[in-house]
């Protein structure tokens, strides 16, 4: 256990089709973190998105983030629960110290600590993650991977 680390954050996202910048934000998770809750949206919530691409199922997806986990060797440290709506555990859980965002889901983290701290909990401290740019300067993303513009590595197609 490194001293300065939190004893539990938050990370939640959809994680279809993992890429680069999926594995930065759980990297950063567990170097802030000892350990994490990693939400990962359920097919319902996922499907609420408006995704302008079709979005691999739920057991595949979860089953992508173990994959990365265990490889990594954070298996142990890591709890992934099915996310039904943006916020999961974070707004009612007195354990969770810090939660990790992108800039894209910046926002939704100041949701959250506005309803924990209306609920009478003290504010998660957040660790905003830079978006890992691909080759052109711009983010790697799922829709950008499903389009066959960029590789899960952000080198460009074609």
């Amino acid at each position: 256990m490194v001293e300065n680390r939190l004893k539990l954050v938050s990370v939640g996202g959809t994680f279809d089709v993992m890429h680069k910048g999926h594995w930065f934000l759980l990297e950063e998770t567990f170097n802030v973190g000892d350990r994490a809750i990693i939400g990962v949206t359920t097919d319902k919530f996922a499907a609420t998105l408006k995704k302008e691409h079709k979005i691999d199922c739920y057991e595949k997806r979860r089953r992508d983030v173990v994959n990365f986990l265990q490889e990594r060797g954070y298996y142990e440290r890591a709890k992934i629960v099915p996310l039904n709506d943006p916020f999961g555990p974070t707004v009612d859980s007195n354990d969770i110290e810090g939660i990790i965002v992108s800039e894209e889901t910046e926002p939704t983290a100041e949701v959250i600590n506005q309803m924990r701290v209306d609920r009478g909990l003290r504010p998660l401290l957040m660790f905003v993650i830079t978006m890992v740019l691909a080759e052109d300067g711009k983010p790697i993303s799922s829709t950008r991977v499903r389009r066959q513009e960029v590789d899960r590595y952000g080198r460009l197609i074609g």
